[in-house]
């Protein structure tokens, strides 16, 4: 806050903007080095062979320092806690991996909030019109796309064809009139990795516009927003961008937000507050509380109130992990491991619903029972991966290495023995 002076009368002025000014050119924090891959030192915690980083990624020990030293000085009484720095270095970086500018990103809670904000600031469902999305988008927003159906919204699902959506579809399907065309970057499902770039130029033709769910792609495969057209996108950071739960972040294209319905006044969009009535002024000035300006930016109608500073502490540190070693190397890494893994599993007789070629970080086989049939097996092979009432789905990152691909396959009898 800072005391200004209108008219010679006190007004208590605050500016976020001007606040966070100095530390928007901050760069994130460099490394003496990129990281060696395999990386199991960064990530102590790690036992025995783990695959299920697309579930939860563990946490490396830099971060776990960071965290502790931010709950450390909060259990003190003089200690000061003061985030503006961080978090403006926390977005920068995310924009950075992700292709787009730090005034196009806002802090959300997970990335549901994010898809959930985008359904509110375009009006819907009392604007009408058609939605299209697919079934290999997260099943989490299953039930939001099926409530909007109800309440008079024309929801069109698109279904798999050879475990893909094709983009022949979306052409059918995008028709004058659609709102919204939603949509998983990468599948939770299967790890199957849409042509977003192909999507919004089919999308943006007719009118519609485009939200892509990027869970599974921001921190796990190259990403460029602003390269594909894509108008709003939302993940969250306890998978690939290897933070924690209750931080995300939510894209939206710098010329589609004067054309938003703004539905949030939190603090944190706000940009200046010139107070007009007690106790913050002495004088009454008008009949308002306060003239309150918010920001034309991302976090100007997206942002609400308290964040996870804990979790912007520990994205501090790996995004700029993540930036330093580099979306192609990561890709690099892991394309052999998954390469050996589809060969292993196919020569067992299983199924793998995962696309061939696909350079994203999900392999998933399609096997009834796996959870009932597999699971006291890798339990004691020491080895865990995903698994579901229908599918398996194995996940490595950058601590993993040839030989847990090998043990995993050490683990797995033939499809047809168990």
């Amino acid at each position: 806050y800072a005391a200004s002076m209108n008219r010679g009368e006190d007004i208590l002025s605050v500016s976020r903007r001007a606040l966070l000014a100095g530390a928007a050119a901050l760069p994130v924090a460099a490394r003496a080095a990129a990281p060696r891959l395999p990386d199991r030192s960064t990530f102590p915690g790690v036992e025995g062979v783990f695959l299920d980083s697309g579930t939860t990624h563990p946490v490396s020990r830099a971060a776990r320092q960071a965290i502790d030293s931010y709950f450390a000085d909060r259990g003190g009484t003089r200690a000061g806690h003061h985030m503006d720095e961080t978090e403006t270095r926390v977005r920068t970086a995310f924009a950075r991996l992700v292709g787009a500018t730090p005034e196009e990103i806002a802090f959300v809670q997970s990335t549901t909030a994010g898809e959930h904000a985008v359904i509110d600031a375009l009006d819907l469902p009392r604007a009408g019109g058609r939605i299209v999305t697919d079934t290999l988008h997260f099943f989490g927003s299953f039930g939001l796309y099926e409530g909007l159906s109800k309440l008079g919204m024309d929801v069109v699902w698109l279904t798999p064809r050879n475990n893909r959506i094709p983009i022949d579809a979306y052409a059918r399907a995008i028709t004058p009139g659609t709102k919204l065309v939603s949509l998983s970057l990468v599948s939770t499902y299967n790890g199957f990795e849409q042509d977003l770039a192909k999507v919004c130029e089919i999308a943006h033709a007719k009118g519609a516009l485009v939200y892509a769910d990027i869970i599974h792609a921001a921190g796990a495969v190259p990403v460029n927003l602003a390269a594909t057209g894509v108008d709003f996108a939302a993940c969250a950071s306890y998978k690939w961008l290897m933070g924690d739960f209750g931080i995300g972040f939510l894209y939206a294209r710098a010329d589609r937000l004067p054309h938003l319905r703004r539905t949030r006044w939190g603090y944190y969009g706000v940009e200046d507050i010139n107070w007009q009535l007690p106790p913050y002024t002495d004088r009454p000035l008008g009949t308002q509380a306060a003239r309150v300006t918010q920001s034309n930016n991302a976090e100007g109608f997206f942002a609400t109130g308290t964040r996870s500073h804990a979790g912007i502490i520990h994205l501090d540190w790996s995004l700029a992990y993540l930036n330093d070693l580099g979306m192609d190397r990561l890709v690099a890494h892991r394309t052999p491991m998954l390469d050996r893994l589809r060969a292993g599993l196919l020569s067992r007789g299983y199924t793998v619903v995962t696309p061939e070629a696909s350079r994203t970080p999900l392999l998933t086989v399609a096997l009834p029972d796996a959870r009932k049939r597999l699971s006291d097996r890798l339990k004691a092979a020491d080895v865990r991966i995903m698994l579901a009432s229908n599918r398996f789905r194995i996940s490595p990152s950058v601590f993993n290495s040839m030989d847990d691909i090998d043990r995993l396959l050490a683990a797995l009898p033939p499809s047809g023995e168990i």
